[in-house]
């Protein structure tokens, strides 16, 4: 059977949020590779951050969102987890988990997978504010993206917390 689509308007079609958002495939740039012959910690920075910005046009603040209201999302502090090495080329995919938010923030959860091989390169817990890029200061969800959100955290709660989230940075006590 074949269903014709094209009457579909796709703009007024809802979004479906699934436990976890799993990116587009992303690929491992040869420029982004440092001297040890990996990929440079920036730029597993960069990867996180075009995954969210997928989560982010899903939910109605993506950059038409940030042109017409001047207002976007910044990260406010992240932690990286870094677990293997990524090479130029790699094909990688990211799951990005919302674990909680207000009417002014996100802390939401991404881990890193190699594509084919699905092993995981890295993590990122992520704290991100609604900012009021004129004002410079904190605002705010507006209703249509607090409803879009609030759909999305609903999904997520069906999943555990990543045993990683919470984590803090601290050297092991030796005995002497």
């Amino acid at each position: 059977m074949n269903v014709m689509l094209d009457h579909i308007d796709h703009a007024d079609l809802e979004p479906v949020f699934f436990a976890p958002f799993v990116s587009s495939v992303m690929r491992v740039e040869p420029d982004w590779i440092d001297y040890n012959g990996h990929l440079n910690m920036a730029w597993y920075n960069v990867l996180f951050d075009r995954a969210f910005d997928e989560v982010l046009a899903l939910i109605g603040a993506g950059p038409a969102y940030v042109d017409q209201q001047r207002h976007s999302y910044y990260t406010a502090e992240t932690h990286v987890r870094y677990l293997r090495e990524l090479k130029a080329g790699d094909a990688v995919r990211a799951t990005v988990q919302l674990l909680d938010c207000d009417a002014k923030r996100m802390h939401y959860f991404v881990q890193l997978f190699h594509a084919t091989e699905a092993w995981m390169a890295a993590t990122a817990e992520v704290m991100a504010l609604h900012v009021d890029m004129t004002a410079q200061k904190t605002a705010p969800i507006p209703p249509e993206i607090a409803e879009r959100l609030a759909d999305l955290e609903a999904s997520h709660a069906r999943l555990p917390c990543p045993e990683a989230a919470g984590r803090r940075i601290a050297m092991p006590h030796r005995s002497a």
